[in-house]
């Protein structure tokens, strides 16, 4: 016989997954985005989002996309991974919490809807730059946008200058972006995008801020550890970051032992790209003592 707590939880639910099926603009209550980031081990921003801390950001910034994927596959993470973007500046790593948002393409009731809630919020000027006016330092922007190029732009360089002034960090936008030539003169800031066109941002309607979202094969949650590198973007659960960057700690200190034996001659390359045995591992043991002294 089913439990009446089995019941109710059950109810709970059926009305939580009720409500992102029909999401509107604002749609996750503070209590649902901590329902669905219950794992988060850290502090929480007023509206629920996860609060990874700047030190284990800071740190993410040397982490590969590899080091990190090696990492979420073991855990059953598979898919957080999308690469194939527009990236405007390989050389520069973007890390940041993600603040998520989603349109869908403009069908006039829902977009009406959209305009009444943000006027309600006191929302200022297009939906686009609601999102904007969220956001903090050590914040990116991860924007589903459905792939909309043309009349897909989300920003051009005067909201991607208010995007710099606020996260200090770069924009992750599956659609397209204009003003190229001002984005990309902005400094220690980056930009992943599908492509720029001159249209500015037409018929597409906001649906939600902060809420699940998706990214090529990846679901992206509010609060994730956004890592955009030369190769792509990875979204990292906020319960797995430190131990990505313990791990990717440990394999760069291993990588650079292990290159600094195969120059000195001590080991073959056999040796040292493989399972180490006793003798490797006590002597990167003890290389790894007098390197901290």
């Amino acid at each position: 016989m089913i439990s009446y707590r089995t019941m109710a939880l059950f109810a709970m639910l059926l009305f939580l997954f009720a409500n992102l099926s029909h999401s509107q603009y604002g749609a996750l209550t503070k209590e649902q985005r901590i329902l669905y980031t219950q794992k988060n081990p850290y502090d929480r921003f007023e509206d629920g989002r996860p609060r990874v801390p700047d030190d284990i950001l800071a740190r993410m910034k040397t982490v590969t996309i590899e080091e990190a994927w090696s990492v979420l596959r073991s855990r059953g993470y598979r898919d957080q991974f999308e690469g194939g973007w527009m990236n405007l500046h390989p050389e520069r790593v973007v890390v940041g919490r993600a603040v998520t948002a989603s349109f869908v393409p403009k069908r006039p009731d829902l977009d009406e809807t959209t305009n009444a809630l943000g006027k309600n919020d006191g929302r200022i000027g297009a939906q686009n730059s609601w999102i904007i006016d969220t956001l903090l330092e050590n914040d990116v922007i991860v924007v589903d946008l459905f792939g909309k190029v043309k009349n897909g732009t989300y920003a051009g360089d005067n909201l991607a200058t208010s995007i710099h002034t606020r996260s200090k960090t770069g924009m992750i936008i599956d659609g397209g972006i204009r003003d190229l030539d001002g984005i990309y003169e902005l400094p220690d800031f980056n930009a992943f995008v599908r492509g720029v066109d001159p249209t500015g941002i037409a018929d597409v309607t906001l649906m939600g801020i902060n809420i699940p979202i998706r990214i090529g094969p990846v679901t992206v949650m509010p609060g994730d550890v956004v890592l955009g590198r030369r190769g792509g973007v990875i979204f990292i659960p906020p319960h797995l970051a430190q131990e990505v960057v313990e791990s990717a700690e440990d394999t760069q200190r291993r990588d650079t032992f292990g290159k600094q034996r195969l120059r000195e001659g001590k080991y073959t390359p056999g040796e040292i790209d493989r399972r180490w045995t006793d003798e490797i591992e006590n002597d990167f043991q003890q290389w790894l003592k007098e390197r901290n002294k």
